[in-house]
């Protein structure tokens, strides 16, 4: 099976460009599974049904989505092996931009959009910067050189990655990103792999449950700005 995780900020067209996607592979006859992790609240899963697609949704809650997420993807590739899914792709909206839910030898997409910025990727981290592949979304709503400098913005911080339009409501470019998919490795298990990107350090008195502010409630990691 292979496993492909995509990951961007909310509302970017992530949902959108996978059920293009889905689209795509079912011409291969290919069985697609997804898992979908949220922060907090999440409808997705109802889009994925409508299409037939077997979805799971984890919703972190209070939990730090980032340690949530890891915590779930072992188990989530044995439900996708289970039920021999050709791929299984997981879904992470909404996570913190310091941080990045891609795993090394599995195919990483992120996606972004037009419309959020041209100084957005500098701004969103290693969760662009370590994925193989970069979709942008939502470039019918700007103009030509709009485009142009988003995706150059783009290329500098992932000079590496392949950096792909697509179009979430007409399917425009999903064929290159099946393509992509097509070359992800096989996943087996994910015992002992390692993600691309530490997360952040952080133990402190309001990981813990501290709301009260103040030097005496602020234990563990603390890290303060400089004000003089």
């Amino acid at each position: 099976m292979k496993l492909v995780t995509v990951a961007g900020p909310p509302s970017c067209g992530k949902t959108s460009v996978i059920l293009r996607l889905a689209q795509e592979l079912s011409k291969d006859d290919l069985k697609l599974g997804v898992i979908k992790f949220d922060c907090l609240s999440s409808e997705d899963e109802l889009r994925y049904d409508k299409a037939g697609i077997p979805v799971k949704l984890g919703l972190a809650g209070g939990l730090c989505p980032d340690h949530f997420f890891v915590a779930n993807i072992e188990e989530g590739v044995r439900w996708g092996q289970r039920n021999g899914f050709d791929l299984l792709i997981c879904e992470s909206a909404g996570l913190c931009n310091r941080c990045s839910p891609h795993i090394r030898d599995v195919l990483a997409v992120c996606v972004v959009d037009n419309l959020s910025g041209v100084h957005t990727p500098a701004k969103i981290g290693p969760m662009l910067k370590t994925a193989d592949v970069v979709v942008i979304t939502k470039g019918d709503v700007v103009s030509q050189a709009e485009r142009e400098v988003f995706a150059f913005r783009v290329k500098q911080v992932n000079p590496r990655g392949a950096v792909l339009p697509v179009n979430g409501l007409t399917g425009q470019g999903s064929l290159m990103l099946h393509r992509h998919l097509r070359t992800a490795p096989d996943t087996h298990a994910l015992e002992g792999v390692r993600l691309r990107f530490s997360m952040p350090a952080a133990l402190c008195s309001y990981c813990l449950g501290e709301t009260r502010i103040g030097p005496d409630c602020q234990i563990g990691n603390i890290k303060t700005m400089d004000f003089s």
